[in-house]
């Protein structure tokens, strides 16, 4: 067993970073005498399975390889093992090897090989275009490719929580965008929205971002880092341009939530089956003067809860005939109580599309929060 991960995590070691998926599935081939291993990329909307060395995309939701994606587990089907990659909850696709590998052991050390792929992958992703092009079934507009570049991931798994984001239209979106940093004892969550369309709304989203990132790893607290953000817009705007923003601060020891509501973002909450908005103290978006001074709020998750926290085109989508509001949101929301969040916010997603019967007229952005309860 040890001497083929060794060998495996050798080859990984030692290649270029776009050619680790190449070595990894030379190395898994020979030291388990299997014929074929293909590595499958989800792609930026969570709707196809993209084979990375070319090959028509796994579009199927109840195929072999979304069913090991979707249920984070080793799946045998059609003569092939299927095994999720993912890296601290981050899913960055599955990997197929053919023929099915059937001897426990043997799939149990693939398990691990696949959760190797994804660390190496999770390091090498900025550091060649291979990865990043071969996860997209389309073009990305010029504003989507600088949001995606922005995202810290789109999903990960703590022991105190588990969280996911997805951004729609997902190779077109403008303006919208989240962030978030896992740290000793602390969450942080950003949702934010620019104003305007396109290239410019995504350079004032990439602004407020990195101006809220400056001040978090500064270590200052949530309302001085939204007073800096506020600065930095309008020190390049002049008020003539502003970010709407939702923060969150949370603390990981006690299920403390701090809040700072600069703008649209809505936040909902899940306990014990029942939905409800949580009414905040609505303060002034980012930018909008020179010297605002926010104020933080708070409120107390208790172990189960689940928080959403969606921007203004979620609740704002419409059909021909209605908008998608309120009470839909509701029921959506009560219905994937059982999913993880990135099944949870891909559903709901899908769900909008559904309702405008195509894709979004305006950005929409869910991020999901499972608490599970106090950690040291």
């Amino acid at each position: 067993m040890y001497e083929r991960l060794t060998a495996i995590r050798r080859a990984l070691a030692e290649a270029p970073t776009w050619a680790i998926a190449d070595r990894l599935a030379e190395q898994v081939a020979k030291e388990y005498d299997v014929l074929d291993v293909e590595l499958l990329l989800v792609d930026y909307r969570l709707g196809a399975l993209v084979p990375l060395r070319g090959g028509e995309p796994h579009t199927h939701p109840g195929s072999p390889g979304w069913r090991s994606f979707d249920h984070q587990s080793e799946l045998a089907a059609d003569d092939a093992l299927f095994l999720p990659v993912t890296a601290r909850g981050d899913r960055l696709g599955v990997l197929r090897v053919a023929p099915a590998v059937v001897d426990r052991a043997d799939v149990a050390e693939l398990a691990e090989v696949a959760e190797m792929l994804a660390h190496e992958l999770s390091a090498a992703w900025a550091k060649t275009d291979r990865y990043a092009a071969g996860a997209r079934v389309r073009r990305l507009t010029l504003a989507a490719e600088m949001q995606w570049e922005l995202l810290p991931g789109r999903s990960c798994v703590r022991p105190a929580f588990s969280l996911a984001g997805q951004l729609e239209p997902a190779y077109a979106v403008r303006g919208d965008g989240f962030d978030w940093s896992d740290d000793a004892g602390r969450l942080a969550v950003a949702v934010v929205n620019g104003m305007g369309e396109g290239v410019a709304a995504a350079m004032l989203t990439t602004l407020a971002i990195s101006a809220l990132r400056n001040a978090r790893r500064a270590g200052l607290p949530l309302a001085d880092q939204a007073a800096l953000a506020d600065q930095a817009v309008y020190a390049h705007h002049g008020g003539a341009a502003h970010v709407e923003a939702l923060l969150l601060e949370l603390d990981l020891r006690t299920g403390e939530v701090t809040i700072v509501d600069a703008g649209s973002p809505r936040l909902m909450l899940l306990r014990d089956g029942e939905v409800g908005e949580q009414r905040l103290e609505a303060q002034l978006p980012l930018g909008m003067f020179e010297d605002t001074i926010y104020q933080p709020q708070r409120m107390a998750l208790r172990t189960g809860d689940r928080l959403l926290v969606l921007s203004d085109g979620v609740f704002d989508a419409a059909s021909t005939s209605s908008r998608y509001g309120e009470s839909a949101l509701d029921r959506f929301v009560r219905r994937t109580r059982s999913l993880a969040p990135l099944e949870a916010v891909r559903s709901l997603l899908g769900d909008l599309r559904a309702f405008v019967g195509g894709e979004l007229v305006d950005d929409a952005v869910v991020v999901c929060l499972d608490w599970a309860g106090p950690r040291g």
